[in-house]
């Protein structure tokens, strides 16, 4: 980059770079993508599979199982030491096989992300991906959308920028196309930088660096081998931290109590570092990260981009869900139906943002020729639509900029009115971008009547206007006409039409500005319709299942709102509506009180968005915001979980979230909650089999010291069982599909440690079982001979497992009733572990490794059913706390029925 493009005239600038403003050629852009690259910021080379496999043993706890392997092969016991080398190694091919399918899964979600860019080629304006900008070419600046890439303002029709991500300062600022000299490039006031936002006005501006040659680009590649811990992974890891703790206290009291009750030193050490490092949950981040990446891969194929996966936290236990109306309850295909205009009712036909359609007055169509009123309503509305609207090779329309003002453009061209027509006979000269609140956009060319045009929300036009257009000539507004027009507006915001007032000025002598805005003539009501999603109310309905209030927080008018809001089930008898005037007369203590008991928010600007997330976060209510606009970032970061629309959202919207619905619908939210409720689900089955079969091995061992007996495991059949039998089962309960009430019962997180008290009765009533059953058979063959003891401890503990395996599937139905076939990924991983425990019986290499003998079909017809124990002390717990519920239930019902 040749780094002083700010200090150049644009003429200058177009010519280095071998461009026009009519863009580039479509062969030389292909030719600069091909050899510049694309435009995407450096990131970090995905891991091989080598570094992932040498990564397993990175843990200091490893380290302490590699050093007791050590010592015990010093001591003689090379069969033992070997057995754990092996196993270790096995277990990072294992994770090396997890971790590489999730991160396979993580990168596939990208194909989600790719965001568009407007640029000028051949004189033609096209939308194309981010990626395909190229050095040169011509791009449009729109308000809410993201720079593309490094360039050279050109035109700017009051255009500001957000560029805190870049410099960090939060002031928007102003852009110009003069030559600037003196100034560092980041600071030039005629430069644009790719990643910043336009949070104003409009503008072109000239394509000088893309990708790693940007000031982006250059930060990217300085931070691209950075490392971020995902927040679950971080309380996973303080879940570890603290079993460390007690394990580790745990493990000295039993080694010390081990040697004072004559136990051999050598196997109570091996013992202890092997049952210790057996408990600590080394496994879990592997498995955790395979549960996130196979949720978050569920909820990118139901059309929800999850960005951050702390936002999993928030899925789950929202309880309010803001929606706007338009994209997500609507289909936001915008539509102007309705144009009402020198006191009479024009229909427009048409569908979605396709240009055919006639307009009607009366039933007959019209070309407009006979009614000035309507074409220079259709001349306003195109002047001040900035939108643009394009169909895709599929042909789809695709829209680049606000909805609203891309039906505004297709309005006019039924009529053949266009705006590139209207600025060639007279250039644009002045503009005030629209803004939440002034509430219109006013655009100035030429001189004389008309020269400015004016839209925005009816109820400011009208208190604008001191004049009507009628017949072609402009009239003073009297008290009775604007009363007439206000019913008007009204009637067609009660039809759900949303209404946008078009209004001309003749060329002041004062600046265009806010302050000067007045004596408008008023020329047209435009009625636009969104149809709303057919999936919205059966969507409501689930909602409202799984225990989550709905509420519309839009800008439309109350009468709009109120219409759309009952087609859609939000509103019902009881609920009110609060306007954004009426949110201005209230502190937040009484705004507090009435967001619980209001159901729609109309006319709200950004600022009253954030007032009432944040009445809402104090009222201890989780609440998850969707916003697509600008202005919705502050309250989409508020929130507890924000939600942007993938299709019409702005890439600012889309960056201050933390979920993007890849489809723009309502139902999409609620298939969000439900898989993150999922997750957690899955999390918590997972820990549960952890630690319950952890904690029965623990017991095992101090009970056997307690008895004055041997020790029933070696430390060889320790690690066995941990790092080769439950990382299959870890697995398979991993791939568990979701429950089918997830959204109808009750869901509460888990506690600070990702532990709850349920968890924790549920772990000891598993590993009683465990304990006392192994202990029982030990003490029971232990007069056959230590091996065949031990033998037949390791195999009972094995069998444990397996059922604990199914046993943590459901903390409430029983496993009988839950269909095993729907989990193919745990019955492979039961099957797997089955064959591998027959082999450490039966093979003689393993015989060997692992101290063990064969066991006749009598042994394992005992061992089966002590072990089943484990699922029937499981299922009398589920019986007892359905019993319990049931009562509870029952008598609340009577005293209910009695009062």
């Amino acid at each position: 980059m040749s780094g002083n493009w700010h200090e150049r005239p644009v003429e200058e600038v177009f010519s280095a770079l071998k461009s026009a403003e009519h863009g580039l050629r479509a062969e030389e852009a292909r030719e600069r993508l091909a050899r510049l690259g694309a435009n995407a910021l450096p990131e970090k080379n995905p891991e091989s599979v080598f570094h992932i496999f040498a990564r397993q043993f990175a843990s200091p706890l490893i380290y302490v199982l590699f050093a007791a392997a050590a010592v015990v092969i010093l001591m003689g016991q090379f069969a033992d030491g070997l057995i754990i080398f092996g196993v270790l190694i096995f277990n990072a091919l294992l994770g090396t096989v997890q971790e590489g399918r999730a991160r396979n899964t993580l990168l596939a979600l990208k194909k989600f992300t790719e965001t568009f860019t407007t640029v000028v080629r051949e004189g033609k304006e096209i939308i194309v991906p981010d990626t395909d900008v190229v050095r040169g070419d011509v791009v449009l600046l729109q308000e809410g959308e993201k720079v593309p890439a490094d360039a050279r303002v050109v035109v700017s029709r009051s255009l500001r920028l957000d560029e805190a991500a870049l410099t960090g300062e939060s002031v928007p600022v102003a852009k110009s196309p003069d030559p600037v000299e003196g100034e560092e490039l980041t600071a030039a006031s005629n430069m644009v930088f790719k990643g910043t936002h336009v949070v104003a006005g409009s503008g072109v501006a000239l394509v000088v660096a893309t990708g790693k040659e940007t000031e982006m680009g250059r930060i990217a590649e300085a931070i691209a081998g950075a490392e971020t811990e995902i927040p679950l992974q971080r309380d996973v890891r303080n879940l570890a931290k603290m079993i460390v703790l007690v394990v580790f206290s745990g493990a000295a009291i039993l080694l010390g109590v081990g040697i004072l009750l004559g136990q051999p030193l050598l196997q109570m050490f091996a013992t202890v570092v092997s049952l210790t490092v057996s408990v600590i949950p080394e496994g879990l981040p592997i498995v955790m990260t395979l549960v996130l990446a196979t949720g978050v891969w569920r909820m990118g194929k139901r059309h929800a981009l999850v960005k951050r996966l702390a936002a999993v936290e928030a899925l789950g236990q929202a309880r309010v869900i803001a929606v706007d109306k338009t994209g997500t309850l609507t289909k936001n295909e915008m539509v102007v139906e309705k144009v009402h205009a020198s006191d009479m009712l024009f229909s427009v036909e048409g569908v979605g943002y396709d240009p055919e359609g006639s307009v009607f007055v009366n039933d007959i169509p019209t070309v407009g020729t006979g009614y000035p009123e309507l074409l220079r309503a259709a001349e306003i509305a195109a002047l001040t639509a900035n939108a643009h609207v394009q169909r895709t090779e599929e042909g789809l329309w695709r829209v680049a900029g606000d909805p609203t003002e891309a039906a505004m453009a297709v309005f006019a061209a039924k009529l053949g009115v266009y705006r590139e027509a209207l600025e060639e006979r007279a250039p644009l000269t002045e503009e005030i971008p629209f803004d939440s609140n002034l509430k219109y956009h006013a655009i100035v060319r030429g001189k004389g009547p008309g020269a400015v045009a004016i839209s925005g929300a009816p109820e400011v036009i009208l208190a604008l206007s001191s004049h009507v257009r009628r017949a072609g000539v402009s009239e003073p507004l009297s008290s009775a006409e604007r009363k007439r027009l206000e019913e008007t507006f009204l009637e067609m915001s009660g039809d759900g039409l949303r209404v946008v007032a078009l209004a001309e000025r003749g060329s002041p002598s004062e600046l265009i500005t806010p302050a000067h805005m007045k004596g408008l003539t008023f020329v047209a009501f435009l009625g636009l319709k969104d149809g709303l999603r057919a999936e919205v109310r059966g969507a409501m309905e689930k909602a409202r299942a799984a225990g989550m209030r709905v509420v519309m927080v839009t800008g439309d008018h109350a009468a709009t709102a109120r219409a759309v809001a009952r087609e859609a089930g939000i509103l019902e008898e009881g609920d009110t509506i609060l306007s954004g005037a009426e949110i201005d007369k209230m502190n937040d203590l009484r705004l507090r009180e009435e967001v619980d008991r209001t159901s729609v928010f109309s006319r709200v600007t950004p600022e009253h968005k954030l007032r009432i997330i944040e009445a809402y976060r104090g009222n201890g209510t989780i609440v998850a915001m969707t916003g697509d606009g600008v202005n919705d970032a502050p309250s989409l970061v508020a929130a507890d979980l924000g939600v942007a629309m993938g299709k019409i959202g702005t890439e600012v919207a889309k960056e201050a979230a933390d979920i993007i619905l890849l489809d723009d619908n309502f139902g999409s939210i609620v298939s969000a909650v439900e898989e993150g409720r999922s997750m957690y689900k899955t999390t918590k089955k997972v820990i549960l089999y952890l630690f319950s079969t952890s904690l029965g091995e623990v017991i095992t061992i101090a009970g056997a010291l307690a008895l004055a007996i041997p020790l029933p495991l070696l430390p060889a059949q320790i690690i066995w069982l941990n790092f080769v039998t439950d990382p299959f089962l870890d697995a398979g309960l991993a791939m568990d599909p979701k429950e089918k009430d997830l959204l109808t019962t009750g869901f509460k997180r888990p506690g600070k440690y990702l532990v709850d008290n349920l968890m924790a009765h549920r772990m000891l009533v598993m590993a009683l079982p465990m304990a006392l059953g192994t202990l029982f058979l030990f003490t029971v063959y232990l007069p056959e001979g230590f091996a065949k003891a031990s033998t037949v401890a390791l195999t009972v503990l094995a069998v444990f497992q397996w059922f604990n395996a199914w046993n943590c599937r459901s903390e409430r139905d029983s496993v009988f009733r839950t269909n095993p076939f729907n989990n193919l990924y745990l019955i492979a991983a039961t099957c797997i572990v089955i064959s591998l425990q027959l082999l450490v019986v039966y093979h003689p290499l393993f015989q060997k490794l692992f101290h063990t003998v064969p066991l006749p079909l009598d042994d394992w017809l005992l061992i089966v059913p002590i072990a089943s124990s484990i699922i029937l002390v499981e299922e009398m717990r589920k019986i007892f706390v359905h019993a319990l519920r049931t009562s509870k239930y029952f008598f609340s019902s009577r005293v209910s029925g009695v009062v």
